[in-house]
């Protein structure tokens, strides 16, 4: 390499090493006033409410086992009273009556869904947002040596805020 722009180099590195060194210290500022800055920002939440409604009670089967067994134990109860052209008479009301006699005992306590609504309580959420405001930051406006500045701040400063000063050589 050139012996001249190695010179150069280390002479330039020397300077800039030795001869632009900056001080730098802390002072205090006064504070001319602070300011929230504001950011707003949506909160979800629930919000459920409960009704009660009016619904037809779902309609039960009706059992026809008991029409079934009533009808043969009624027809063969008319079939022993009955004699001749009688016994036929005597089992068919016999049938009729023991069906509507089972049918009767078998469909006990069951309703018809026309006779009684019923009423159950129905509950809905839905999601919603909030939009709160809350602070971020401080906006602060301070004063050193006869000059006014601003920053922002996470935290609101006192009388003074605290402020770096660097003092460097201003350049030949």
């Amino acid at each position: 390499m050139n012996r001249t722009a190695l010179f150069a180099l280390l002479a330039t590195a020397t300077a800039a090493a030795f001869g632009a060194q900056a001080h730098t210290y802390t002072d205090n500022a006064r504070v001319l006033g602070a300011e929230p800055q504001y950011e707003n920002v949506n909160v979800p939440r629930q919000e459920c409410r409960s009704d009660w409604v009016s619904e037809a009670r779902p309609a039960a089967g009706r059992n026809y086992g008991g029409a079934v067994i009533g009808g043969l134990a009624g027809g063969l109860l008319g079939n022993r009273i009955g004699g001749g052209h009688g016994r036929e008479a005597a089992t068919a009301v016999g049938a009729v009556l023991g069906a509507l006699t089972g049918d009767n005992i078998g469909n006990r306590g069951r309703w018809d869904s026309r006779d009684e609504p019923v009423s159950r309580e129905v509950t809905s959420c839905r999601t919603v947002s909030d939009v709160q405001s809350r602070v971020v930051g401080w906006r602060v406006d301070y004063e050193y040596r006869n000059q006014r500045f601003s920053t922002l701040m996470q935290d609101q400063p006192g009388a003074y805020v605290p402020v770096r000063v660097s003092v460097e050589p201003v350049g030949r």
